[in-house]
């Protein structure tokens, strides 16, 4: 069956713009602030059942054209022998410091690859309305290292900057050995069910373009290269980036998502052809239905339907009002139905 999701990907045309939202699912949502009272993060994300149910709450309220699997950036480090906790964000408690450590990472099994996520794929699948795709998601390469070095969240993440250029040979090996194994993590999902997969480099913006380009970009290629058999498109999401256009576009993922900061129907006029996601800033949902529709619609009007999937620049905020994702969503259906009407 065709998805309207893939066929916009792949860059085909479609009867309507799809759209879905980064962090759909999620505390913005009174269904998941309910089942968060009663359950640890780690135990949502690493349950495949409750990971099921949180993925599939937004469908029950919102017309979406896509599910994205509940699971977290840091899903697969476990299986390096690198434990993760979470406080509120993902915390490593003995980052990641030096060549030895990183060459004493484990070699995981594909089946010992954030399993649980897997599963709760293949529970989704099933569940969901006619024509909604299934998404998997990966962290890129980069944005996993962040946390690993860093040990935890922080701005401009300088540990991981400083590994780069004290040890450039170790910071390429780590790059490797991730993506090594999202790679499996990728196929597995895959296997199970994702009709299309979204990488999120969060920190990809951290470099400079020259750096990004002798330090970040091959692993990238690497990764995209090492996906490109599975049959699904990918979509590479870059956030923090628009000093790295000049380089991305090159890249060998069907489709490009970008943060709010970036002119998407400019790409289009300068000639970028590959598929764009985006790219609504989620601050704007925050003042209300009204606002978020008139954003909405400017969208629509600057960026060609083709190729165009409708979604935020990054995830939904948690104080985000319910009417607002509804404004969002009716708003590119509406669309849709004079497009068919015409």
């Amino acid at each position: 069956m065709s998805l309207l999701l893939t066929d916009a990907l792949y860059g085909r045309p479609t009867s309507r713009r799809p759209v879905w939202l980064m962090r759909q699912a999620g505390r913005y949502l009174p269904e998941y602030r309910a089942l968060r009272k009663e359950h640890t993060f780690e135990e949502l994300s690493g349950s495949a059942e409750l990971s099921c149910e949180v993925t599939l709450q937004p469908l029950r309220r919102f017309p979406l054209d896509a599910a994205i699997i509940f699971a977290d950036l840091m899903s697969p480090v476990p299986s390096l022998g690198v434990p993760v906790r979470f406080a509120p964000g993902p915390v490593v408690d003995d980052p990641i410091a030096s060549r030895a450590q990183i060459e004493a990472l484990r070699r995981p099994s594909p089946e010992e690859v954030a399993p649980e996520v897997a599963r709760a794929l293949a529970l989704v699948k099933p569940e969901l309305p006619e024509g909604c795709a299934l998404i998997g998601f990966a962290g890129a390469p980069l944005s996993i290292a962040a946390y690993m070095v860093q040990g935890s969240g922080k701005k401009s993440f300088p540990a991981l900057r400083a590994l780069a250029w004290s040890d450039e040979t170790a910071f390429h090996t780590l790059m490797e050995r991730l993506v090594e194994t999202c790679a499996v993590y990728m196929e597995a999902q895959v296997q199970a069910g994702a009709d299309a997969l979204q990488i999120f480099d969060s920190w990809g913006g951290l470099f400079s373009l020259p750096d990004w380009e002798r330090l970040v970009k091959r692993h990238l290629v690497a990764l995209y290269e090492a996906t490109a058999h599975l049959g699904v498109p990918r979509i590479g999401y870059f956030q923090g980036s628009y000093h790295l256009l000049e380089g991305l576009f090159d890249l060998p993922v069907e489709a490009f998502a970008l943060d709010w900061r970036v002119d998407l129907g400019e790409l289009r006029r300068k000639g970028v052809t590959a598929a764009l996601q985006g790219n609504i800033d989620p601050a704007i949902l925050l003042a209300g239905p009204e606002a978020t529709a008139r954003a909405t619609r400017a969208l629509l009007e600057s960026v060609p339907a083709q190729g165009h999937v409708v979604n935020l620049g990054q995830g939904l905020m948690p104080s985000t009002p319910i009417a607002s994702v509804a404004a969002m969503v009716d708003t590119v259906r509406a669309e849709g139905a004079t497009m068919s009407e015409g």
